[in-house]
């Protein structure tokens, strides 16, 4: 094998089509676009979501609903996330800093305390809102439920 011998795979590589050089061509006149009309012109782009004249389907579908400003959406944590960074961190408080620190949560992340799973070590929580039986499973064990 040679430099001067390498060439493409057959097949490989195509002519790409020479549109509107002449009638000889077989893609002179109207160059592949139709005959008039706004399609076949230079500089025409269709509008997102034109149909045509019909009526477009975001105009046919109606509006509903409201979204409400002052809404605060809550981050759920439940009690069995909270055991497992307590078995990583050996931690005897669990605050916020402590949750964004590992990734549970955002740093602007409204955090809710929830009861799924079961806590086994005594542990004083600090967070913005507790189910109430999250708070129970906690106080069982002597922690301490802080609300923010």
């Amino acid at each position: 094998m040679k430099l001067n011998t390498l060439k493409p795979a057959e097949g490989s590589v195509k002519t790409r089509k020479r549109i509107g050089r002449g009638q000889g061509s077989g893609r002179g006149g109207t160059s592949t676009r139709g005959h008039k009309g706004a399609k076949s012109r230079s500089g025409y782009s269709r509008k997102f979501g034109y149909e045509g004249g019909q009526m477009p389907l975001q105009r046919r579908v109606p509006k509903f609903g409201f979204n409400r400003p002052q809404k605060v959406v809550f981050k759920p944590v439940n009690l069995a996330d909270l055991q497992k960074l307590i078995d990583n961190t050996k931690a005897k408080e669990v605050n916020i800093e402590l949750l964004i620190e590992h990734g549970i949560v955002g740093k602007n992340d409204v955090v809710k305390i929830l009861g799924r799973g079961e806590l086994k070590s005594k542990v004083n929580v600090t967070a913005h809102k507790f189910s109430a039986s999250a708070v129970e499973a906690i106080e069982k064990l002597g922690g301490k439920a802080t609300t923010l």
